[in-house]
Parts: structure tokens; sequence; C-alpha cells
């Protein structure tokens, strides 16, 4: 059993950055996932990063303005986010994938445990 519990999201300018925080708790060896979810949308892979923190994937949009990093010693993951904009609008979720024989994967389906959100806000 894994929880996963997000903190970090807020209300920010367009231009403004966020870190936001995924601590878990259970077991501690496994692949790290973000994705989030805007109204009327469906849920989307932002970021993932391997258990030992030397793979990561991004979606193209955020390449180059957000950061997945993670400390195994907190069991925490983090999302910096730089250079925000309204269409980053969303709830971030993290999520757990158990199975550490497989690569990280963009795919929703694959993580096991996911946390219950954390609101972030890009205003113009």
């Amino acid at each position: 059993q894994v929880q996963l519990v997000e903190s970090g999201g807020g209300l920010v300018q367009v231009g403004g950055s966020l870190r936001l925080s995924c601590a878990a708790s259970g077991r501690t060896f496994y692949h790290m996932g973000w994705f989030r979810q805007a109204p009327g949308k469906e849920r989307e892979f932002v970021s993932s990063i391997s258990w030992g923190g030397t793979i990561t994937y991004y979606t193209d949009s955020v390449k180059g303005r957000f950061t997945i990093s993670r400390d195994n010693a907190k069991n925490t993951v983090y999302l910096q986010m730089d250079n925000l904009r309204p269409e980053d609008t969303a709830v971030y979720y993290c999520a757990a994938d158990l199975d550490t024989r497989l690569g990280i994967s963009r795919d929703p389906g694959r993580y096991d445990y996911w946390g219950q959100g954390t609101q972030v806000t890009v205003s113009s």
C-alpha cells in the first residue's frame, strides 16, 4: 500500500513559478509520475521519473519549463514549474508505478496509486 499526498499548488500569475511536492508513505521503490486534468478535459501526462531518478520524461508542452526530481531519502517527488502559462491551469496528481521491472511510462493505466490532487491556477 502506498499513500501519496500532493502539496504546493496555488494561484500564480503568468510567467510565475510553483513547486509541487508529493510525499509518499509505504513502499519506497517505484517510478513516479505527474498528471494533470483541466476542467472538461481528460487527465493528461505531464512528467515521470524512474525510481533511481536517472530517467525522466516530459510532455512536449512543458519541456524546458518543468523539472521533475525526487529525494528518496525523504520519499518525496517534486515538480518545479517555471514560466507558467494559463494552459497549465489544472488539478495536478502524482502517481506511483510499482512495477520497476519496466521502464517509466506516460500511460496513466500503468500507475497503481494516486494522490488526491492539488489545484494549480495560472492567471493572466
